[in-house]
């Protein structure tokens, strides 16, 4: 819980601005996500991410992206298409990371969007190891979950569930894991 922005509640304790930006710091040296707005809008404000991914969901299930059998055939080699689409977004993403760093754009707010660093370990190996088998087995990867659910396929409401469970249980062990 918050009670306001200047004094968030971590862990029960109250942080004051300076712990907060030695927390900053701290976090932008390891895997987890610095980026977080401090502007905070009303409610219905989020709507738009609502209905982005909505279309987002249209467009997966449109494309076949969220087809087990077209992630099957990914994992056995036997189809581009998965690979293609893959490819693709890791070539936008690419593009698109290159324009926001030379034309400095901001975010629809304008806030500074900044990159930071990330150091290699070994436990993205064994994370990326433990993902990609999840994968394989379910056959669907977080971003279409709900793409899935909404399609009809309500048996992945158990990968969704396990899923939760996995991110509650890393969360829990995150201090003595590899990092």
């Amino acid at each position: 819980m918050r009670p306001n922005n200047n004094h968030p509640v971590r862990n029960g304790i109250t942080q004051t601005t300076e712990q907060r930006i030695a927390d900053d710091e701290l976090r932008s040296l390891d895997t987890i996500c610095t980026n977080k707005s401090t502007i905070v809008g009303p409610w219905w404000h989020n709507i738009k991410y609502l209905l982005v991914g909505v279309v987002f969901g249209i467009v997966f299930v449109k494309a076949e992206v969220v087809s087990w059998f077209r992630i099957q055939e990914m994992f056995r080699l036997q189809s581009f298409h998965m690979y293609g689409v893959i490819g693709s977004a890791v070539v936008v993403g690419m593009i698109s990371i290159a324009l926001i760093k030379k034309f400095k754009l901001r975010t629809i707010r304008g806030e500074q969007i900044k990159f930071t660093n990330k150091k290699f370990n070994k436990g993205q190996i064994i994370g990326g190891l433990i993902f990609g088998f999840g994968w394989a087995m379910t056959g669907a990867c977080p971003g279409p979950l709900f793409a899935l659910i909404g399609s009809g396929a309500l048996v992945i409401s158990i990968v969704l569930l396990s899923a939760i469970a996995g991110t509650w249980v890393y969360g829990y062990f995150r201090e003595r894991l590899p990092h």
